[in-house]
């Protein structure tokens, strides 16, 4: 009999309620990212994000005993993480239009909710297109944006040179633009947001 990731959640929701830390290490292992990245979108800033992330999950376990089992607990951190980073702007705003602008449409309250929708969508149709990529260009980019590692270390374990995979990762990213512009063009605004969120240059 399948088990539905869905009914896997809720027990482990069950269990966070309960107190169980280790449901609440599972759930942030699930979540953390993509909530660091729906911030980092916003604030272009990865300790500002991070601490966003921390302020979403010191929120859940402080408020675990009033969690409700029965509605999306996806956008429950959402919305939880969405009025954290209106309150950074607030804090840092600055003499700039962009975020002026930002934070009044933040301010709306209307944004969150697409951008939740918005995000599934195209991190879906990312991995969908990283995966139709050649093996050893695939390889090459998660290793460097969906890892990290650096330039050097993977060219010294594919035993390639540097420029191989700094040019490996530049096709990786004029096909992945190319898709995004004839199959997602609505996406791509965002895709370059997560771009920059995960060092995709």
């Amino acid at each position: 009999m399948t088990v539905l990731k869905s009914d896997i959640e809720a027990k482990l929701l069950h269990s966070l309620k309960s107190g169980d830390h280790t449901a609440f290490e599972r759930l942030f292992e699930k979540y953390a990212r993509k909530l660091f990245i729906f911030s980092f979108a916003y604030l272009k800033n990865e300790a500002d994000s991070e601490e966003v992330v921390q302020e979403v999950f010191l929120k859940v376990w402080l408020n675990r005993i009033a969690l409700k089992t029965d509605t999306s607990f996806q956008s429950y951190l959402f919305t939880i993480a969405f009025n954290a980073i209106r309150k950074s702007f607030n804090r840092k705003a600055k003499n700039d239009q962009y975020r002026l602008d930002l934070i009044n449409r933040l301010d709306q309250g209307q944004d969150h909710i697409d951008f939740e929708n918005n995000y599934l969508l195209v991190t879906s149709r990312l991995d969908q297109f990283i995966e139709e990529m050649p093996q050893k260009r695939k390889a090459i980019f998660i290793q460097r944006k969906k890892q990290g590692k650096p330039v050097r270390q993977i060219a010294a374990e594919m035993e390639i040179s540097v420029k191989t995979v700094e040019n490996q990762i530049t096709e990786a990213m004029k096909y992945l633009r190319q898709r995004f512009h004839e199959e997602l063009p609505g996406g791509m605004a965002l895709f370059v947001l997560f771009s920059d969120a995960e060092n995709i240059d």
